[in-house]
């Protein structure tokens, strides 16, 4: 294992004239979709540990979503044509002569979810769940079941997970902004408030704004003058909540492609754009920390749906946005952490390749005297490896798309 820690030579995006962050809320299209994704790996997990006594081979982390059609009004409207979600991956089905029953536990722990976050849609009616998930191959089934000296998971993959930490005043603006709104008070409060949320974020010198994206749900909106009531009274707190988070007065809009007729302004049966033809799919959304941040270190993998024993697509990044946690929540000298991790397919999950950690510290400080804590921090984060599924078949990464803390 190669272990580097150097200084942070690049700005931090906070320094720079311009940033830009996005956050997907809970009933965004990709969202439900990641969320889908990982809830059936959580599902399968489970259901191989019961039965089995440990989670077998499977990475069920493609899915799609393919809007309805929906005929919204004032007062109420219909779906007209259902919600249809592809569940496709591989996955074992066969194991010491037992059957497993992929297919019914696709549709019944995906049917959980949607019927738990989103309220306003009738999951039994308005979605179908299509499951198209096939036998996994037995080259990653065989790879799956090794393990290295210490009896530790072998990477089913070469690849590289990234995190950063901490979020600076735009990206904890964006984050807080999505989570009001989407929060058991804010629907309690305000009932018209769909679960399809969007925030994107800028940030221009010193000034900061927002735009969101909001569905407003047509049954609790009663003309066009009380819908503009609504979406000014949704913009006014969100205007608070972000204010507070940045510290400073945040410019807001909400739902800036709207009209001024009942047929062009954001208002859905259901709360949600997908009931007419917005469609989703699987890593397009949020990353492992539940963000959309151009300026910062990213991965593309598809984290949602990986499984959670050997697939370093999902567990390197969930690692990396750890440690640099750790690295900031420790030191008062660190102002930021940013973090690779590297594996090679075959090789122990607890020995990357590479771990790349780069600093930026206050001038009183000294990087040769952190770097042997630093060191530390990160051989016992990945040194945990092995264990972290036990996190991951809790709920942590659902824990991000739903917006909790």
């Amino acid at each position: 294992m190669e272990l580097a820690i150097e200084h942070l030579e690049t700005s931090s995006p906070a320094q720079l004239p311009l940033e830009i962050v996005e956050r997907k809320g809970l009933g965004h299209p990709d969202t439900i979709c990641d969320a889908l994704a990982e809830n059936l790996s959580i599902a399968l997990s489970r259901f191989y540990l019961e039965r089995f006594g440990s989670i077998l081979h499977h990475n069920v982390d493609k899915a799609l979503l393919c809007g309805g059609a929906a005929r919204p009004e004032f007062g109420g409207g219909e779906v007209l044509e259902p919600i249809e979600i592809y569940l496709a991956g591989r996955a074992t089905g066969q194991y010491r002569d037992a059957k497993i029953p992929i297919d019914e536990i696709a549709i019944e722990s995906s049917r959980a979810w949607l019927k738990a976050n989103l309220r306003n849609l009738d999951v039994d009616r308005d979605v179908k769940i299509l499951p198209r998930i096939r036998p996994t191959s037995p080259e990653l089934a065989t790879l799956f079941l090794g393990r290295g000296k210490t009896g530790v998971a072998l990477a089913n993959d070469t690849s590289f997970g990234a995190g950063y930490a901490p979020f600076d005043a735009l990206e904890r603006t964006v984050y807080a902004a999505e989570q009001l709104l989407n929060s058991q008070a804010i629907k309690a409060s305000h009932p018209w408030v769909g679960e399809d949320v969007k925030v994107m974020g800028a940030r221009h010198d010193s000034r900061l704004s927002l735009t969101v994206a909001c569905a407003l749900v047509g049954r609790h909106v009663v003309s066009l003058g009380d819908y503009q009531k609504k979406k000014a009274d949704i913009c006014a707190i969100v205007s608070r909540a972000a204010s507070q988070a940045a510290e400073t007065e945040v410019q807001v809009e909400v739902n800036a492609a709207d009209g001024e007729t009942q047929n062009s302004v954001y208002l859905t049966v259901t709360g949600l754009s997908a009931e007419a033809g917005d469609d989703g799919q699987v890593g397009r959304g949020n990353r492992v920390n539940g963000l959309i941040t151009p300026y910062r270190p990213m991965s593309l993998e598809a984290a949602s749906g990986k499984n959670p024993v050997n697939h370093v697509g999902k567990l390197y990044n969930v690692l990396a946005n750890r440690i640099v946690r750790a690295i900031v929540a420790e030191s008062d000298v660190v102002e930021q952490a940013d973090c690779y991790l590297l594996s090679q397919i075959g090789r122990p999950i607890d020995d990357p390749q590479l771990i790349d950690i780069k600093i930026r510290i206050t001038d009183s400080a000294d990087i040769s005297d952190l770097r042997p804590r630093i060191a530390e921090i990160a051989r016992s984060q990945v040194a945990a490896a092995g264990s972290l599924w036990r996190d991951l078949i809790e709920g942590h990464l659902l824990a991000v798309w739903d917006g909790r803390p």
